[in-house]
């Protein structure tokens, strides 16, 4: 019997794109050099940020002998469970008072995603059904099509999204898809801040969106990461998922607290779920506890109390908004002074996407020849698709990182 990793039975796996960035970055000895291929908040001396209200938290869950490391339910903890949906559909919210709002408390927005798919794939559209459609977007986060491909999914399909033309969003494409989607599809839907375009439907486009859907048959999973991030607003960056709600749809809705809440290593998500009813709700959660409990058993405490802490006090939940407001507001700044500097410099195309954009990423519409040159030439690291981190920028770089795509532009086509 052969050994059961030998080098022809265990292929080599491509690296994650992103981390291998990072890591040539890091490489690069170019005195001038510029990562903005990061997913991560930076401040303006390009240094990870340690929310003020996080830091009060984690003091009071030091001093509090209350505390200790026994297991949490199952589906987490409960004060994270209930607050965090509350955050996502609003107090008021019907189908929360209704009772057929629940959630599980998931190792970050990632896992999130993963539990409802699993969910899915087991008892959506029938029994086991690999074969139902799962729609993302084109383009869409790298990680939305491995996480539903391991889940079992066999029929994983992009909807139109960007118009490259435009520079904006392909609203003809979109509408043409989910017209001609099966009915009983799953579309995953970016809430806001849409990764990585940074290019929203308007509420009006929403509103078109979830009446051809529930025209359509076709399932609702929203994948929300950066709820007020996007426009420092818990409110308006919530606005797609709260309509979808009144309208009457099941949905699934992954969120994620690494962004808002800087929390990228403590893995603190949850699993929004919208049933029909109370009954329905029930007997979805308890086979999501069934998955959770192969998954990873039982859930961390330390961040998912650092959130539940904050979103359950009035005052600290005001802080923290102050607190993501900070960061979203730093996020529009460096828009705006980005587009100032290439139309200043007249740098050849128009540069008005970069502003009408939102949240953390920004689709520049460099090309990969482009992208290349940023690279080699100018030491700017980006993704290939021409995305950039705006969070990257900063007071010190933002003059060379205008130059370098003004020189790269007109130079290389």
């Amino acid at each position: 019997m052969d050994p059961p990793f030998t080098a022809t039975q265990l292929p080599q796996a491509p690296p994650v794109a992103v981390f291998k960035l990072t890591a040539d970055f890091r490489e690069d000895t170019h005195a001038q050099k510029v990562n903005l291929g990061v997913g991560a908040y930076r401040t303006d001396d390009c240094l990870p940020w340690v929310l003020p209200v996080v830091k009060k938290v984690e003091k009071m869950i030091v001093e509090d002998s209350s505390l200790n490391h026994e297991y949490l339910p199952i589906l987490g903890l409960p004060e994270l469970r209930s607050a965090a949906s509350k955050v996502a559909l609003g107090d008021d919210s019907p189908a929360i008072k209704d009772g057929r709002v629940g959630a599980v408390q998931a190792l970050g927005g990632t896992g999130a995603l993963r539990i409802g798919a699993e969910f899915l794939r087991r008892w959506y559209n029938g029994t086991n059904n690999t074969a139902t459609p799962v729609y993302v977007s084109a383009p869409t986060w790298e990680n939305h099509n491995a996480v539903f491909s391991d889940a079992g999914f066999k029929d994983i399909r992009p909807y139109h999204y960007w118009d490259g033309a435009k520079k904006g969003l392909d609203v003809t494409g979109i509408m043409d898809d989910l017209e001609n989607a099966p009915e009983h599809s799953i579309f995953v839907l970016h809430a806001c801040a849409h990764n990585p375009t940074g290019t929203d439907p308007t509420p009006d486009e929403w509103k078109t969106i979830a009446e051809v859907m529930k025209r359509r048959k076709l399932f609702v999973f929203f994948d929300s990461a950066y709820q007020g991030f996007a426009s420092g607003s818990l409110d308006k960056d919530a606005w797609a998922i709260r309509y979808f709600v009144s309208e009457g749809f099941e949905l699934l809705c992954a969120q994620s607290f690494s962004k808002n809440f800087g929390l990228y290593n403590e893995r603190v998500g949850n699993l929004t779920v919208v049933a029909q009813d109370k009954d329905n709700l029930t007997r979805v959660l308890s086979q999501m506890e069934k998955i959770v409990r192969t998954t990873w058993s039982n859930p961390p405490s330390q961040g998912a109390r650092i959130v539940a802490i904050t979103l359950n006090n009035p005052d600290l939940f005001i802080e923290w908004k102050g607190n993501v407001k900070t960061m979203a507001d730093r996020v529009l700044l460096m828009r705006d002074q980005l587009k100032a500097k290439l139309i200043a410099l007249g740098t050849p195309g128009t540069w008005d996407h970069i502003t009408q954009q939102i949240g953390m990423f920004s689709f520049t519409g460099l090309n990969p020849k482009q992208v290349q040159y940023m690279i080699k030439e100018k030491h700017v690291y980006l993704m290939a698709s021409g995305r950039i981190n705006m969070c990257g920028l900063t007071s010190k770089n933002i003059d060379y990182v205008a130059e370098s795509i003004h020189e790269t532009v007109s130079k290389v086509q």
